[in-house]
């Protein structure tokens, strides 16, 4: 997938484009995403999907984001898009007039234009729908997509990633939430009570769950090498050890290895329990041993 950062980047040729955050890439948008991969076959020519960097709440209401941008170019590349122009969504761009945005769009020459029905842009929201017919005849506009009468949306995920519920995330994902990060050094207080895990490092702002998890980890050791072990996780803030800072942690099954500075891809499976403080790190130690037993069987179908 060609991945731009304006549109005046790409080719002078016909697409079809949809726009919107994408964050998260959830059940809504692969709903949006298949319009756009029809439209791409009824016009024959490229999808483009015109999206933004960060997600517009997180710059205007300060909400965490679900998907860095390279974990939501890896999903829109899974999900067969051909091109993104992922935009820097900075405060001066926010403060553009919507005739500035559809100038944008009219670069991109698209046959068709594919959107949320409650989709606005430009200072204040001041552009909408109507607006867009001013660049194409084609506008689709699609409604809230729900699940069981609830609404799949980004804010909803995130709520339930507060709360610790893994499952529901995953239900309005279509799969499981992961979070990527690079393996740095701790404090290797694991290791004195036989519970080493691995420390990653997540791109500021990305929302992460708090407490322990049954997870399963992907890592690639090479070209064709992916690696994937189960294990468990711990998000939060360590109380047991005066923890001030969040970290997250993860123990890897049956590994004995070195993973500094490697990434790995954490998808979370099962919530076991909330982050709790011990009288000693005994105790400790005796609630890791039956969090693992827990992992073991959420996991045991897992492959």
């Amino acid at each position: 997938m060609k991945t731009y950062v304006s549109p005046t980047q790409r080719p002078d040729t016909e697409t079809v484009v949809a726009i919107g955050s994408f964050d998260g890439v959830h059940l809504g948008h692969q709903a949006l995403l298949a319009q756009l991969k029809a439209k791409g076959r009824e016009h024959r020519v490229p999808t483009v999907v015109y999206t933004f960097d960060p997600p517009t709440r997180v710059l205007t209401q300060g909400v965490e984001f679900l998907s860095t941008l390279p974990e939501k170019l890896e999903l829109l590349a899974r999900y067969g898009i051909d091109e993104t122009v992922a935009v820097p969504f900075t405060a001066e761009f926010a403060s553009r007039p919507k005739e500035a945005f559809l100038d944008d769009l009219r670069a991109l020459h698209p046959r068709a234009i594919v959107v949320g029905e409650d989709f606005h842009f430009g200072k204040g929201r001041a552009g909408g729908l109507g607006d867009l017919r001013e660049v194409t005849h084609e506008v689709v506009s699609l409604p809230m997509h729900q699940l069981g009468g609830e609404d799949i949306k980004s804010t909803r995920i995130r709520a339930y990633l507060a709360a610790g519920d893994v499952e529901g995330a995953a239900r309005l994902l279509g799969r499981h939430y992961d979070a990527q990060g690079v393996v740095v050094q701790g404090d290797r207080l694991g290791r004195t009570i036989g519970w080493p895990t691995a420390n990653i490092r997540v791109p500021e702002g990305k929302a992460l769950p708090l407490g322990v998890f049954a997870v399963v980890a992907l890592t690639e050791r090479g070209p064709n090498n992916v690696q994937r072990w189960h294990g468990m996780a711990n998000v939060g803030f360590r109380p047991t050890v005066n923890g001030t800072e969040r970290r997250f942690e993860v123990h890897l099954f049956d590994f004995d290895g070195d993973l500094y500075g490697e990434e790995l891809d954490v998808k979370f499976f099962a919530h076991l329990r909330g982050e709790q403080k011990f009288s000693g790190l005994d105790e400790l130690k005796a609630q890791l041993g039956r969090d693992a037993e827990a992992a073991r069987v959420a996991l045991r179908d897992v492959r």
